[in-house]
């Protein structure tokens, strides 16, 4: 058993059903789980204005990483760092989504834009991350050759059919080991749950790597212990084991 000190959890495909709902189970396990002195936080790809209901709903006061670690919140509401995209960079991505007729979606500060609903001013908006979903295998090897040519960007996904975008070097792992200074804590005592590759970089450097049931087989590959799916409640089964037992 570890003496593990935080919980970091990817939300959509790991502490969320597939119906974007917590389970009784895991909510009861996370709240536990505090109550024995080990902090439960969040590590999204989502941007802030989608966490903050689930973040409510739980009474959490931790830290958060948002936007694939763009954003390192200190607690709810307290911004500790932000790690912005390239203006020019920007600019080119949405100009490759055009060229390929993909949906898209980006995180600018405070406001989230896609493919039915983009801004004329990109130049005077503050950039997170960028994003693409296609169901075209061939579409998708192409335009990720195009993005990692240019050697600028930190690429992930959050799902077998899309791409995510964040300046180079930053993600959920560098996201989490600025918490770890601010909890005084070592990547050791971090248990790490997660599902794609965007969850990739923390669940290696955790000191427990957890991937879900229904995981991208990369992910699983890689990680410590495969629990159950989302929808098996398999964030509240390996906080039952290695936290509360």
């Amino acid at each position: 058993m570890g003496n593990y000190k935080l919980i970091a959890l990817d939300m959509d495909g790991t502490l969320l059903t597939e119906d974007k709902l917590v389970s009784a189970e895991n909510k009861a396990a996370i709240k536990a789980a505090n109550a024995a002195g080990v902090t439960v936080m969040f590590a999204t790809g989502r941007g802030i204005q989608n966490v903050t209901a689930y973040v409510e709903e739980l009474q959490l006061a931790a830290p958060i990483v948002a936007v694939n670690g763009s954003e390192v919140w200190a607690a709810p509401g307290v911004l500790h760092s932000r790690k912005l995209l390239d203006t020019s960079l920007l600019k080119q991505m949405h100009a490759i989504a055009l060229e390929y007729d993909t949906w898209y979606w980006a995180y600018a500060v405070d406001q989230i834009f896609n493919k039915e609903k983009w801004t004329d001013q990109v130049d005077a908006k503050q950039w997170l991350k960028f994003g693409y979903y296609y169901e075209d295998a061939a579409m998708m090897k192409e335009i990720r050759m195009k993005l990692e040519a240019w050697d600028a960007l930190e690429i992930t996904n959050s799902h077998p059919l899309n791409i995510e975008l964040n300046p180079k070097g930053v993600n959920k792992a560098s996201g989490i080991r600025q918490v770890c200074g601010l909890l005084g804590i070592e990547m050791s005592q971090v248990i790490a749950m997660g599902d794609s590759l965007n969850d990739e970089s923390m669940i290696r450097e955790a000191g427990l790597g957890v991937a879900m049931g229904n995981a991208q087989d990369e992910i699983k590959q890689l990680a410590d212990v495969i629990t159950a799916t989302n929808d098996e409640h398999g964030v509240a089964k390996i906080i039952e084991q290695y936290v509360l037992s």
